[in-house]
């Protein structure tokens, strides 16, 4: 149950969503469901890692601003839009990882708890992006960029994709590799894995670090969906989400345990939630509410296993 319930609620939740609405169960309101949760699923998938290693980051949401807006200003350096493309991917992805390496080494080296340690990167992250795009917005003229933010592979969206290969790596990564086993045990007990001759603190430095680097990948994505990336509002709320859609999908935020696929389910959980609320005419402002309940509905249900 552990490991079905996430996906037993999905299948519930999405019987009972098609059930009271027609527009619902439209196809493609369903790939936009998927195209939305994608972003921020896709981080998600990060955070599950970090958590199951006994961590944090709220950093994730800011990281993706800064990312996204050094991306885009290295791409318009460029005039072929093949190489300014190229560019614009490897500077995101680079800012990514460099985020996530720095948040790694505080909270490795450093010694600094997770909470704050992401805090602090979470002001300084989400003020460099708004220094550099002078608080403002930062659009691209790329042809190549506005064709990969709607391009799609056998009718889904890539960022679908990228969403549903990043979980099968990560899950490969936790469930069949020693890096896996080394990161439950430091979750579970950083003492006793340290006397276990584990390196914990290269095991969480490593976590942040993919977490960074999944972040880099989602403003690419983000950022060619929209033809551009916002200073202020991108990646706005994303690590709240990111952290409710791993509560949900059963990893214990005590660590030591969790499951990618989880996370996965966890997250479509929120999409639709979201989704089946604008057309049951629910205000948004109490939308949050409600995925509040399901929040603590989630923990409470942990805590009872």
């Amino acid at each position: 149950m552990r490991e079905s319930g996430p996906w037993l609620a999905l299948v519930v939740l999405l019987a009972v969503c098609c059930l009271s609405s027609e527009s619902f169960r439209q196809p493609q309101n369903l790939l936009n469901i998927m195209r939305q949760v994608s972003y921020s699923g896709i981080i998600a998938l990060g955070m599950t890692l970090i958590i199951i290693g006994g961590g944090i980051d709220l950093a994730v949401g800011s990281l993706l601003a800064l990312s996204g807006v050094l991306g885009i200003m290295a791409m318009n350096q460029v005039a072929d839009p093949l190489a300014g493309l190229l560019l614009g991917a490897g500077v995101a992805f680079a800012v990514g990882v460099g985020g996530g390496a720095l948040n790694g080494l505080l909270v490795a080296a450093g010694r600094i708890p997770p909470f704050i340690a992401t805090l602090g990167t979470l002001s300084i992250f989400r003020s460099l992006a708004l220094y550099a795009a002078d608080a403002g917005l930062v659009s691209s003229g790329n042809d190549h960029f506005r064709r990969l933010g709607a391009a799609a592979w056998c009718g889904v969206p890539v960022p679908v994709w990228v969403l549903l290969g990043t979980a099968v790596v990560f899950s490969i990564l936790l469930n069949r590799t020693r890096f896996g086993r080394h990161l439950c045990a430091v979750g579970a007990n950083e003492r006793v894995a340290h006397y276990a001759a584990i390196r914990t603190g290269r095991v969480r430095f490593c976590t942040y670090v993919l977490a960074g680097a999944v972040v880099g990948i989602s403003a690419l994505l983000l950022g060619g969906r929209l033809n551009s990336i916002s200073s202020t509002n991108a990646g706005l709320s994303y690590e709240l989400d990111a952290i409710a859609a791993v509560i949900i999908g059963g990893t214990a935020m005590a660590g030591g345990r969790g499951s990618v696929w989880g996370t996965l389910a966890g997250i479509l959980i929120l999409g639709i939630v979201s989704n089946v609320l604008d057309m049951w005419g629910v205000s948004v402002n109490l939308q949050g509410a409600v995925k509040g309940a399901v929040i603590i509905g989630a923990v409470l249900i942990q805590r009872k296993r």
